[in-house]
């Protein structure tokens, strides 16, 4: 995994710009580094070593010198490439897979991706014609970036690259915003630097005499095999996900795995005894921490697990930097986390599988049931009277069903445009100071639904996530929070054997009354516990939500919200009243809220030049000074300070299962190291009660201390606030419209 960039034409101290350009992405490849530079292009390169670790450095030229590469990612199939080409003529001087990429190209041209298994963005450079050719892989795994400077090309894999050209102007694009406020992220090529753009997925691009053109090469069609049994599903599913698992773990260090209580990559870590999995949660009990799950499972699969627990300090502490690292604003909480399972990893090692991708290829997001459960809904009421019960909802408060008949009111085309969805055209005309950059965000998914308007619906939106939120949200944050900390991620679910088998699964077999991704849990289940592999889908829950109703972080985004930031781009009443409302448990508004929060975060640092660690939230205040006891007697002063002597010699015992670093192990346990039977604690004698008892009050519990110190933070009641953040509702049609009489009478009559 490497980091590129470059830029053709003529200008002054051409060697410290491309190193400037080079260095900024140092965390991309911190193990070495280089340059090529002639009279018409300097390239440069950032080196993260996993293949061929001695003799893998780049700029690498092909035999005569004519052809220059620069690459990121890996080619999993080139041991076999090799073979071939050397059968047609070509002499390798390594063993990387880079050098094979460029033979391949030397060899197919254009042609060379029906060959190629695996991700990647490349440039190469051709010193006799002075052509550059671009490509970025099949599905968008890794980034790629280009902007035309007058008649020059500049291009990275990170925009802050781009960004330390002297000819670049840096322009604020206000069209990515009113983008963003719908998705929670910009959808590609759109950036929010004017002028710069993302090379799509599956594209390739040359730049020729200053002219820019690009073509597709791949494209992920849908051909179910309508005549495939289940049997036969689950068969080609195992065969070549376990083909996908042996081809990503070829390096020459050691591979990794992450580990969640999801089925994805429980799937994947069950291909990896005796090898080392990674798991982060949050210190809010079950509802927010998958480590106890990948604890047990880990124990049953035999792996080493490392996990960490995740406070709101250093949660709320992370968000410029990992803004900072992502280039532009993702309003996506689990970005964060993924941050801190990435840095957990990389202090092991340099590689590390995930299980992105099998949601979108297999069908997995809860929220593709919708079309199989408003079938029934949209065929028996009347356009006109779902609008009127659509509208009738919107007024009533924040409870459950109400989301699915305000959905159920639109066709598929027009209210889905992905897995999130923040604001609509009438919401952002009201918050935005400058309401005519407002658009309704389904035209933008227009173009995919016209390519897809044979598939049914549930397929379509499986096409529209593969070409925009998976590529804008899910592969982005994945590329950039485990470059951030020097890991490469592959992800085997998203590769191109493993999709032929996906694309011709029917769609029962995807979605259907039983489960998501129906046929991929059968095959897991072959290798995984029942109730790991039938799993409902849960994504990565983040309390944001407790931690907007928590003074302290109230008044941190309250602050951001007040800012000239906020004003200069929106109504800063309004945005208040979404915070109030969401604090007063109105309304739940936390990805409203933390949409724009990360936007202005991510502004300052770009726009307003300042540096991640000084937009660091203050800390949480420190608690009172504890009233100060009157004088003990000699003798009791004598009994406190040897309870005190006490309490320091058990502080100072080392607690089990840490590493050096404070990281809990976990590493599975044998039946023979387990005792017979766990000692029971002693009961405790209930005091004798002088006066009346007085009735208890709702238990809470401070949420937010690790400690377990008081604080002068609001408190939160647990249960009522234990839901993880979730995209879609579960609900029983007939439960709800039972429930939903008397609270629409009642809203009626106030109207």
């Amino acid at each position: 995994m490497c980091g590129i960039c470059g830029f053709t034409g003529e200008l002054e101290q051409r060697e410290d710009v491309i190193k400037k350009m080079t260095e900024v992405i140092t965390h991309r490849g911190p193990d070495s580094d280089g340059v090529y530079m002639d009279d018409y292009i300097a390239m440069g390169f950032r080196r993260l070593s996993i293949i061929d670790l001695e003799n893998g450095d780049q700029p690498i030229c092909n035999e005569d010198g004519n052809l220059v590469l620069t690459y990121n990612g890996e080619i999993y199939n080139y041991q076999e490439l090799k073979k071939e080409l050397e059968g047609a003529g070509h002499k390798f001087s390594t063993t990387s897979d880079s050098e094979v990429l460029l033979h391949a190209f030397e060899e197919w041209g254009e042609d060379m991706f029906e060959h190629l298994r695996g991700m990647f963005a490349f440039a190469i450079y051709n010193k006799e014609t002075k052509a550059v050719f671009l490509a970025r892989d099949f599905f968008g795994i890794k980034p790629l970036h280009f902007t035309i400077i007058g008649d020059d090309l500049c291009y990275a894999s990170e925009i802050k690259s781009i960004l330390e050209h002297p000819n670049f102007t840096k322009r604020f694009n206000d069209k990515a915003l009113d983008a963003y406020l719908s998705f929670q992220y910009v959808p590609q090529p759109m950036t929010f630097f004017k002028d710069i753009e993302c090379l799509l997925p599956g594209h390739f691009m040359w730049f020729r005499d200053g002219v820019v053109e690009t073509q597709r090469y791949f494209e992920p069609k849908f051909k179910p095999d309508l005549e495939m049994t289940e049997d036969e599903a689950v068969d080609q599913i195992e065969k070549v996900f376990e083909d996908s698992i042996k081809a990503h773990k070829i390096a020459d260090v050691e591979v990794g795995c992450f580990l969640s209580s999801g089925v994805d990559s429980s799937y994947v870590s069950s291909y990896f005894e005796g090898q080392k999995t990674f798991t982060v949660g949050f210190d809010f009990g079950e509802k927010y921490n998958e480590i106890t799950w990948a604890q047990s499972l880990s124990e049953k699969i035999g792996v080493e697990h490392h996990a960490k627990l995740i406070s709101s300090e250093e949660f709320w502490a992370a968000v410029p930097k990992v803004q900072y690292h992502m280039d532009q604003p993702l309003a996506d909480p689990s970005c964060i986390a993924l941050y801190f399972v990435t840095k957990l990893a990389s202090e092991y090692v340099k590689v590390v599988l995930s299980g992105e991708g099998a949601d979108e290829l297999f069908g997995g997001y809860t929220c593709y049931n919708d079309p199989r459960v408003f079938k029934w809904y949209q065929k028996i009421v009347p356009y006109f009277l779902r609008r009127g019960i659509g509208w009738v909802c919107k007024k009533l408060p924040d409870i459950k069903g109400r989301d699915y008949l305000i959905r159920a009111i639109h066709p598929l085309e027009k209210r889905y445009i992905g897995n999130a969805y923040m604001y609509d055209e009438k919401q952002k005309k009201a918050l935005l100071k400058n309401p005519e950059i407002a658009s309704d965000p389904s035209r933008m998914c227009r173009r995919m639904y016209t390519r897809a308007r044979r598939y049914d619906d549930e397929t379509k939106m499986q096409y529209l996530d593969i070409n925009m939120w998976m590529v804008g949200d899910i592969l982005l944050k994945a590329d950039r929070m485990s470059m951030a900390n020097s890991l490469e991620l592959r992800v085997p679910f998203l590769d191109k054997e493993v999709f032929k088998v996906a694309s011709s699964l029917p769609t029962p077999l995807r979605v259907n009354k039983y489960n998501t991704k129906y046929a991929m849990r059968k095959a897991a289940a072959r290798h995984l516990p029942e109730e790991v592999a039938e799993k409902p889908k849960l994504g990565f829950p983040v309390p944001t939500r407790v931690w907007l109703r928590d003074e302290h972080y109230y008044h941190v985004v309250q602050d951001m919200f007040t800012s000239p930031t906020a004003e200069k781009f929106f109504n800063t009443e309004l945005l208040l009243r979404y915070l109030d409302d969401h604090f007063d448990e109105k309304e739940d508004n936390s990805r409203k809220i933390w949409t724009i929060y990360v936007f202005l975060v991510w502004y300052q640092i770009y726009f307003g030049a300042v540096a991640p660690e000084d937009l660091k939230p203050a800390e949480r205040p420190a608690p009172p000074e504890p009233v100060k006891e009157k004088e003990s007697k000699p003798e009791e002063k004598a009994e406190s300070e040897a309870d005190k002597e006490a309490e320091t010699e058990d502080a100072d015992q080392p607690e089990e299962d840490l590493d050096a670093e404070g990281t809990k192990v976990f590493t599975p346990v044998k039946d023979e190291d387990l005792p017979d039977e766990l000692p029971l604690p002693e009961k405790e004698e209930a005091p004798q009660k002088e006066e009346e008892e007085i009735p208890p009050v709702p238990v809470y519990e401070d949420i937010y201390s690790s400690s377990g110190k008081p604080t002068t933070g609001r408190r939160v009641n647990l249960e009522a606030e234990s839901k993880p953040i979730s995209f879609t509702d579960d609900i029983d049609p007939e439960d709800f419209f039972a429930s939903l009489k008397d609270k629409l009478r009642e809203n009626i009559e106030d109207e």
